[in-house]
């Protein structure tokens, strides 16, 4: 089952998290979800850089 998401069903969701967390939290959470991506994918990778830089960052 393919889904197919409508340009009015976008525009609800983001309605509903712009009520939900705010105009000044999305774009920390985004912020987030980036890095979070970017070390998946590294991790994918194997790339070892990537956790020496996670470590220096704690």
């Amino acid at each position: 089952m393919i889904l197919v998401v409508s340009v009015q069903q976008m525009l609800i969701v983001l309605v509903v998290v712009l009520l939900l967390f705010g105009g000044k939290k999305i774009p920390e959470l985004m912020k987030g979800l980036g890095k979070g991506m970017k070390e998946f994918k590294d991790a994918q990778k194997g790339d070892d850089k990537a956790e020496d830089k996670v470590e220096e960052t704690k």
